[in-house]
This record gives structure tokens, sequence and C-alpha cells, in this order.
């Protein structure tokens, strides 16, 4: 039987909650050893405190680089409580009982770009993950703690069982240990690897993505598939990852995926209040408009068929008149937004089966996103810089330069086509989509559908403009296009046609702008 917990070692930097914990430990007649900083804030707080040079009988040396590393210390956390018994007492050893360390602040040390490298090599902590690995690894005597979270589920074991804690918590605290030092060890590995280039690489030579499970889902894709929904810790750009989900029950495989399509979309504008609906990762409807009830219904006149169960996304803060509108026209998922106002929460909670997820403060939101866009592939991961850059250049290639109304909505259409998956077409007037083609494997078939999708919802496209993800290799797509009605036609070029295809939109009096960049989404 494991014995009450009398002796922890406690060296942490960060000293949240630390105060109340080293307290209770002294309550409970436990003895507390420290070290250097921890040791001087426990003493101010007139907390009874053995540091470990008396403890040890050694000084620490090397300007602190070693004060742990100590057979006393480690034997003490390591010993196995009967079987090194006489050992321990021929060396003089006792048992060190809980464990509470965090360390050096590596990650928030090389953050700061006016970090050195020296500085950097400095807040490489050894002690302190030697200790949690030991104490991890000798859990089943060992209490360790590197959270300071975990505070109140150790004092409330300690109460209830006699002074110790259960093996369940203690093998759960030892798994954190090695996710926190693995994590740790990885952060070094990521920046010894790219300053030992001296070049700026982007792609370590080994990649160990860090992502922290937020909920396991009910199911997958499809229902016969398992799924978890796991976060970036370090993510703050607001998204689906960050997003506050403040009505509904819990989103599924599929609303996050169709979520964080429609946000990043939203996103994009900022020239006035936006709405983009998106339904199996593509948008169906997309507009900007002069207020937001405005904004949602524009984009739904673009296809409501495809609307009905989609994901609706907003890009400021959606009111009671158009939470009204939303439950008068349409079946709807997911709503996302950066505020929802009270009075719109009491409307949409009529409707207890739609999630509402709330993004918060935009300010950073145009921020480029750091970390790289992967895809698992077959026993392995591609892995790429983020799609941010609109365009390389904005350059009139025809006879007609576009009108001033024409730029503005190849603009919107270009945005707008850069979340369609491939083959994407859009067509689009005054700020919002009329007609929406994707995933064909013939960029003139989508601009078919993009067609059909008009006509169906009863718009026009006579006059309107046409976005393409990537470049036309033929003429036969203007040709189209000018039957169709449309005047002017935003694409990346760099066919080994585009004379061909220029000399077709000079033909039917079209402006077409080339961008050097394609959005290729696949």
């Amino acid at each position: 039987m494991i014995k009450p917990i009398k002796r922890a070692l406690i060296s942490v930097s960060d000293k949240d909650g630390l105060i109340p914990f080293a307290r209770f430990l002294v309550s409970r007649d436990v003895e507390i050893l420290s070290t250097g900083g921890t040791q001087s804030h426990l003493e101010q707080h007139d907390i009874p405190v053995v540091g470990v040079d008396e403890y040890t009988g050694f000084s620490e040396i090397m300007g602190g680089r070693v004060k742990t590393l100590h057979p006393k210390i480690h034997g003490g956390i390591l010993s196995r409580r009967d079987e090194d018994r006489e050992e321990m007492e021929r060396c003089m050893i006792s048992e060190i009982d809980l464990v509470v360390v965090n360390l050096y602040p590596f990650e928030t040390a090389i953050a700061n770009p006016d970090c050195t490298f020296e500085t950097a090599i400095e807040n490489i902590d050894i002690g302190g993950p030697t200790m949690l690995r030991s104490a991890a690894k000798n859990h089943q005597y060992v209490t360790v703690v590197t959270d300071s979270s975990d505070y109140e589920k150790v004092m409330s074991e300690i109460r209830e069982n006699a002074g110790q804690t259960s093996g369940n918590l203690r093998r759960k605290l030892a798994a954190k240990v090695f996710r926190h030092t693995s994590r740790y060890d990885q952060a070094i590995n990521d920046y010894l690897a790219i300053d030992a280039t001296r070049s700026g690489a982007l792609f370590p030579p080994v990649l160990r993505p860090r992502y922290i499970l937020r909920q396991t889902l009910r199911y997958g894709e499809n229902p016969h598939q398992k799924a978890g929904f796991y976060v970036d810790p370090d993510h703050s750009v607001p998204g689906v990852s960050t997003a506050q989900l403040i009505q509904g029950k819990e989103l599924s495989y599929n609303n996050i995926a169709d979520a964080d399509a429609a946000i990043e979309c939203a996103l994009q504008f900022n020239e006035g209040p936006a709405c983009v609906i998106v339904k199996h990762a593509n948008p169906c409807g997309v507009a900007v408009a002069k207020s937001i009830r405005d904004a949602y219904e524009r984009a739904y006149q673009t296809d409501s068929e495809s609307a009905f169960g989609g994901i609706i996304a907003f890009n400021c803060e959606i009111d009671r008149d158009t939470a009204s509108t939303i439950l008068d026209r349409q079946f709807v998922e997911v709503i996302v937004a950066p505020r929802v106002t009270s009075d719109a929460i009491e409307i949409l909670g009529t409707k207890s089966s739609i999630r509402i997820l709330q993004l918060g403060n935009l300010d950073n939101a145009g921020r480029p996103h750091q970390q790289m866009d992967t895809k698992k592939v077959s026993g392995g991961l591609l892995v790429q810089t983020p799609d941010i850059q609109l365009f390389d250049k904005f350059d009139c290639v025809t006879e007609r330069s576009p009108t001033e109304q024409e730029n503005q909505d190849l603009l919107f259409a270009w945005k707008v086509a850069k979340f369609v998956k491939s083959n994407a077409i859009v067509y689009a007037a005054n700020h919002r989509t009329l007609g929406v083609g994707a995933g064909q494997m013939s960029r003139v078939n989508s601009a078919r559908i993009a067609g059909i999708k008009a006509e169906q919802s009863g718009l026009d496209i006579k006059g309107a403009v046409m976005s393409s993800d990537a470049f036309f290799p033929f003429r036969d797509g203007i040709d189209n296009a000018a039957k169709s009605g449309i005047r002017a036609i935003i694409q990346p070029g760099g066919s080994v046609r585009d004379h061909e295809v220029i000399e077709a939109a000079n033909e039917h009096d079209m402006a077409m702008i080339f961008t050097g960049i394609r959005h290729f989404r696949h």
C-alpha cells in the first residue's frame, strides 16, 4: 500500500496558483524542496521550504545549469519503494512522493523577435525534463504535476484518499508529462533544425504536428467512420478551432469541415457586411451588402436549393432581423459570426437544432497563418505554405478595360473562386454571386453548371463578370461566356494559347484581367 505524500519537490517557471497549492501541502505536513526563483517565491509568502542545495549538500554550479541533477534527487524520485529500500538507506536517500515542475519558457523566448541564439540555448531546460520524466516513469509511486490547472485535482484526491492520489490520476498525469516534454523537445528541434541552415528553411527534416484532442465526434464523414477533432494549442487566428459554441449540440465532422470553409471565405471580405453559405465544402452563395440582412438575402438567392442544410458564415454581428430572416427562409445546420446579439440568440434559440458559433474579436483575422497546410495521403503527408496571396498582378490584357464596377465585381468573384473546389467558375455582379460551378473535371462544364445555377435561381448573368481559378486552355470558354452575356473575366493566365483566349475576348468586346496566380483547391 502506498503511503501518504510526505515530501514534494517544486520547481516552476509558471507560478500561477502555486501559493494556495503549497499552503495546502504544508497543512498536510508535506515537506517542500525547492530551488532558485521558486524557493524565493515560496519564502516571500512565508511558506517553509528546504533548498535543494541544503538537502543534497551540494551547491548549484555553472550559473545554475546544474542544481537538481543529483542522486539524492533522482534516487528519491525513481526508487521502487520496497525493492530499493536497502540501497536508499545505504546512500541516505529519502523518498520524494510529489514532483511539481514546469519548464523554462523556451517557446516564449524564441517567439521574441529580439531573441538571440545564445538566449534560446540558455532557455533549454535540462533538469526540469529530467525530473518530470523520472517522476512520470515512476508514477506507480510518484505523483507528477506539470500543469497548474491540475493542482485542484491533486488536492481533491489527497483529501479523499488519506493523503495520497489514486493510481488512475497518477497515470493520467504521467501521460500528460510525456506529451508536454515531447512537444518541448520538438520545439527545440524545430528551432535548431531551421537555425542550423541559416537560410530560413520552411520545412524541418522531421515534421511532427502537435495537436490536442478537443472532442471525440459522433462519427466521421460517414456514419460508419469514427472521428475526433484535434486543435493546435498555439493557433490564435479566428477560425473554427477557436470559435465558441454558444448554442446547439456539438458539431459533426462535416459541420466542422464546412464551417472552416465558410469562415475562411467570409473573412476575405472587409468592404462591408458579408455572408457566405457553404454546402459540402463549396460556397453556393456569397454576397457583400450595406446590411448583414441584405448580404444574407442576396447570398441565399444565388442557390436557395443548395443552401438547404448548409453552413452560414458572416463577417460581422448577427442581429435579430437577420436571425428572423434566416429562420423564415431555410433549414440551417450552423451559423457563424464574430458576435451574435442577445435578441438574435433568443430568436435562434427557438430552433435548438441550430448550432451557433461565435468567432469573437477579428482584429487579427487578416494575419497570415503561420501553420502549414497539410493533406494526408497513403503513407505520408503533403505539406505546403497556405494560399494567402490573392494575386501577383492585376493586369488588363484586352483592348477594353473593365469599368470601375466591373473591377470591383472581378475582385469579389476572384475572392470567392479561391474557396471553390477546382475546376472553379464564379459568375458575379454587384458584389454577389449569380452562379457557382465547382469541382468538375472540365472547366467548360463548371461554367455550364454556374449558368444552370443562375438560370434555376432566376438570376440574369448578362453584363456579369466571370472568375476562373486557373487559366483557360482554349478559347471555347471565352466564346461560351460571351454567349451568356459575360462582359469581363478574371483568370491567372499562363496558357500556351493565351493569345487565342485574349483574341476571343477582344472579338466579343470583353475585358480580361490576368492575376499571374492560380487558386486550385482540391
